[in-house]
């Protein structure tokens, strides 16, 4: 199969052996991704793990290969020089209307048997990250986290005020905080 990158001029997942072609991300899928970038890339030179964004092919088998939207890989073994063999510590996925279905369906459930230890599902449209870690071979939802522009928040009660969430931490990098400003900073409306 991996000839078949060669013939073709656009990227392409293979999920359960089937060829899924994908569609260039939209301004905001880029700008979230490289801000979820900038955040680890920067925590991460101190550290044996390695932050990948795009264009990285992850090949868990020959019926399964992705180009997820982020990755973190901490077991340098898996690293070859045609992608990353093997599941990832955290992976990333920023949905569109191309590959939402795949995102919270095959490919969730791919990541979750094969051992991703974190799955972050980023919806741009509503700026939530809903965030699953894996336990006992299970992804469980963390949580959602909703961001809110500070336009949003003049138009919010005090007790829904309270309630927002600025940011949180990853399973794997505990002293690493995510504020929800910084992935989502710079959207166009």
């Amino acid at each position: 199969m991996s000839n078949l990158a060669y013939e073709l001029d656009s990227p392409y997942e293979i999920l359960n052996g089937k060829i899924y072609m994908m569609a260039s991300p939209s301004l905001n899928h880029t700008r979230i991704i490289s801000n979820i970038y900038q955040i680890f890339s920067l925590y991460l030179k101190t550290t044996l793990c390695s932050v990948f964004f795009d264009s990285v092919d992850v090949h868990f088998n020959e019926k399964d290969i992705v180009i997820p939207d982020l990755t973190i890989v901490c077991d340098k073994s898996k690293l070859k020089p045609d992608g990353i063999y093997g599941a990832p510590d955290v992976i990333v996925e920023v949905l569109s209307p191309s590959s939402a279905k795949n995102d919270k369906g095959y490919k969730k459930s791919l990541y979750e048997k094969n051992g991703v230890k974190e799955y972050w599902i980023v919806d741009p449209d509503a700026k939530s990250i809903d965030a699953y870690h894996l336990h006992d071979g299970v992804f469980e939802l963390d949580n959602a986290y909703i961001y809110r522009t500070s336009k949003e928040r003049e138009h919010m009660t005090k007790k829904d005020l309270d309630s927002l969430v600025s940011g949180f931490k990853t399973s794997l990098f505990e002293d690493l905080p995510i504020q929800l400003e910084e992935v989502f900073a710079d959207l166009i409306s």
